[in-house]
């Protein structure tokens, strides 16, 4: 069996900061979690602090590719006081808690389903229109 690939394309939009939406296509499994992480490093260190993940041409994410959203999740969490483990986990509780830097698009019915169970939709905000979700931050 071949094994399954995921393209990414950046795209550097203007809101009130910086955006870079990252175009997924393909499924984010065990296969191809470690592109994602490696692509959100490239931009971080090329100065991203604000990312939308494109989910709309992702028909299918795993366990492998939740870990993979968590990594993203944390390379862009800041120190301060408001993203502290402690400040995440009251605001979870609370249902308070949103990622200031990390926003998802459009996810298709079965990869919403998935973020809604795994408990991702809690603090990832999820946007269906792109330019909604840059104005976002």
């Amino acid at each position: 069996m071949a094994e399954s690939q995921l393209s990414i394309m950046t795209e550097e939009m203007q809101g009130r900061v910086p955006v870079t939406i990252l175009h997924l296509k393909g499924d984010l499994d065990g296969n191809t979690y470690e592109q994602l992480q490696k692509k959100a490093d490239d931009v971080f260190q090329a100065g991203t602090r604000y990312l939308i993940l494109d989910l709309s041409q992702v028909p299918f994410i795993s366990s492998a590719g939740i870990r993979g959203l968590h990594y993203v999740f944390n390379l862009l969490r800041t120190d301060s006081v408001s993203e502290s483990d402690q400040a995440i986990s009251k605001g979870l509780r609370d249902g308070t808690f949103k990622s200031p830097h990390l926003k998802l698009l459009s996810p298709n019915q079965n990869v919403g389903n998935l973020l809604k169970v795994t408990g991702y939709d809690m603090f990832l905000e999820v946007h269906y229109n792109s330019n909604e979700a840059v104005k976002s931050f």
